[in-house]
């Protein structure tokens, strides 16, 4: 099992195929930006599409970006798109990815990592606290988490 970035790789057909299998809107929709190539138009340049894989499987996702759906320039980076596929559920998988992804902003000389959601009870358990409510780019509220990188 191990991370990789969907743009690093070199079976980026095989990626979209496993990722068009999400039975999850937002996956789906992610799907779409990658296969389009205008994932970079919706959160900026060099963002990452982190995929947890087992083998030819996959079994986890999110994004690694500048922005999400928070209109914020001073909050970076954004994790997005989490979603694990319901038969890995359990495992805390996406649990590899937000680690993975905390490890690159440290990297990056981050201070922190945002995550725009509505759940609760789902990042807190992975060290992620609450921030505050913000708009999101539909005018909605969003709550946002965050965690210390340093």
């Amino acid at each position: 099992m191990k991370v990789i970035n969907y743009f690093e790789s070199d079976n980026k057909d095989h990626w979209l195929e496993e990722l068009k299998k999400s039975d999850w809107g937002p996956g789906i929709w992610l799907y779409e930006l990658l296969r389009d190539n205008t994932l970079d138009d919706l959160v900026g340049a060099n963002s990452k599409a982190l995929l947890l894989i087992d083998g030819q499987h996959l079994l986890s996702f999110c994004t690694y970006a500048r922005r999400d759906d928070i209109t914020a320039p001073s909050l970076t980076p954004w994790i997005g798109f989490v979603y694990t596929f319901p038969k890995y559920r359990g495992n805390r998988y996406a649990g590899k990815l937000l680690q993975y992804a905390k490890e690159l902003a440290k990297k990056e000389g981050h201070e922190h990592i945002y995550i725009s959601t509505n759940e609760t009870g789902l990042y807190e358990k992975y060290g992620y606290c609450f921030y505050q409510i913000m708009k999101d780019i539909h005018d909605e509220d969003s709550r946002v988490y965050r965690i210390d990188v340093k």
